[in-house]
């Protein structure tokens, strides 16, 4: 048997051009107005669930912010 003279995954790349194909494939489809919307509208509830997230969490997550009246029982009044 003969050997080859450079390593395996080489000789596939020297070799590579030999087996490229000249058949190009079909032009893909343009969507369609409807398509486009619909894309757009589920873009912009994500982007709104995003930003209402965000508005509604952040006063939760402030750590300055201290409750107005500190709620006391009557039975540790001392009273």
């Amino acid at each position: 048997m003969f050997r080859r003279r450079e390593p395996v995954p080489f000789a596939f790349i020297a070799e590579a051009d030999k087996y490229r194909s000249n058949v190009t494939p079909p032009p893909r489809e343009r969507a369609s107005a409807s398509q486009i919307l619909g894309r757009t509208l589920i873009g912009a509830t994500l982007v709104a669930g995003l930003v209402g997230s965000l508005l509604f969490g952040l006063p939760a997550l402030s750590p300055d912010q201290s409750p107005a009246k500190t709620q006391q029982s009557e039975a540790s009044d001392g009273r």
